[in-house]
């Protein structure tokens, strides 16, 4: 994510050295149900919806990455995400939302009942986002500059623990079958690919072509990956059992676009990518093939929040310090709230319940919290400088995909 606008971003130190090997104390052993392929099956007259809906789940489920978690629906890959939903491992976590300012090389710890900070903990060089674990037993401070850094934190507790390094981490994603830790290796131009469990380094998928790689969703059968190509103006598509390159998508409205969050829509059958220079979002086949569309919303559309009704998807507007509503099922902005006095909305997430969106003020020193319901700005909280992708925890979930908590 650029830190100063539409324009390259930050100077990287270009001497990230060879791969820091971590013993971290995650263990990836997710448990439960859900993931969602397309529909299949035909339904007879005397089908009950319960079983044509068995049905459908149970075709979905033999298509998908051997060892990933059967889906809960065949038709929202999101139906583990709803309000409260939380998990037996994560229900009695501290109610807490952790923000990395980059520019300090700090986290701030927010305490969701008072809106207020309760702590400021020391990082790794440039924290640019705080990623929840497969199993959901650790919250990872990703710190990418400085040969990069991993700093612990506890999400029973609050606390956070020991600063590791490992090589060029900008953000982390896990395969939905928990198998792998992805390290986007951005200055490398490389997806890293660890076993989650003693971070040693099993593979890398060179992206030569997809400079300033840095976003990540899965297909709804999670074969398949797409992550932006920031400074390429492309979205590369990755085998995720071959771990290889298999396509790249030129998104068509600029030639210096600058691809930023993507998303998978609820029924798997759509992509959604958010572009600051296009100032919308794209849409792509949900295997991955081409772009089928371009939804306008806002300067410097940002990151893409799916709400936990799974029928609207939130985009910032990073350059005009707005939140654009998309119907998905019409696949049309419904309204757009307008930050009060402006500001820089960036990454963020929803609170356990989807009652308050939370989000970070890249340039603004602040995280705001936004009313789901109408927009209405309910709190404007003073963090450090340069806050970036927070962590609202707990969420609601089986397991995590990484980045500021995608769950399933």
């Amino acid at each position: 994510m650029s830190l100063t606008g539409p324009t390259p971003r930050r100077p990287r130190s270009l001497a990230v050295a060879a791969a820091g090997v971590l013993m971290l104390l995650t263990a990836c052993s997710g448990s439960g149900t859900q993931q969602a392929a397309g529909e299949t099956g035909a339904k007879s007259s005397s089908s009950s919806p319960s079983a044509t809906s068995a049905s459908s789940t149970a075709a979905a489920s033999a298509d998908l990455l051997p060892g990933m978690p059967p889906p809960l629906s065949p038709t929202d890959v999101y139906a583990a995400d709803k309000p409260n939903n939380l998990s037996d491992e994560v229900k009695n976590d501290a109610p807490r939302v952790y923000v990395p300012n980059s520019k300090d090389d700090t986290v701030s710890v927010i305490d969701q009942a008072t809106m207020q900070v309760i702590a400021t903990y020391p990082t790794g060089h440039e924290p640019q986002h705080v990623v929840p674990s497969y199993d959901l037993k650790t919250l990872y401070v990703i710190a990418d500059l400085n040969f990069g850094a991993f700093t612990l934190i506890d999400p029973k507790t609050g606390n956070a623990g020991a600063t590791t390094p490992i090589d060029d981490p900008y953000n982390l994603y896990f395969t939905p079958d928990g198998k792998y830790g992805i390290v986007v290796a951005e200055d490398h131009k490389r997806l890293d690919w660890y076993d989650p469990h003693s971070w040693q380094k099993q593979d890398s998928t060179e992206v030569p072509d997809c400079a300033g790689v840095d976003h990540i969703d899965f297909t709804a059968n999670g074969k398949v990956l797409l992550a932006t190509c920031e400074f390429a103006n492309r979205v590369a598509v990755v085998d995720v059992q071959t771990h290889k390159l298999i396509n790249l998508i030129t998104l068509p409205n600029r030639p210096d676009g600058m691809p930023q969050d993507v998303k998978l829509s609820p029924d798997g059958k759509t992509f959604y990518v958010a572009d600051m220079k296009a100032d919308g979002v794209y849409t792509i086949d949900g295997e991955g093939k081409a772009v089928t569309g371009f939804i306008p919303t806002g300067k410097g559309t940002h990151g893409l929040y799916v709400d936990r009704t799974s029928t609207r998807l939130f985009v910032t507007n990073r350059l005009e310090g707005s939140i654009s509503v998309i119907d998905l099922a019409t696949k049309k902005v419904a309204t757009k709230w307008q930050i009060p006095g402006g500001g820089s909305p960036d990454m963020g997430n929803l609170s356990a319940d989807g009652k308050l969106f939370w989000v970070s003020g890249r340039y603004d020193s602040c995280v705001y919290v936004i009313s789901t319901d109408d927009g209405h700005l309910v709190k404007k909280i003073p963090v450090g400088k340069g806050p970036h992708g927070l962590t609202v925890w707990p969420q609601p979930g089986r397991y995590s995909l990484g980045h500021t908590g995608i769950m399933r």
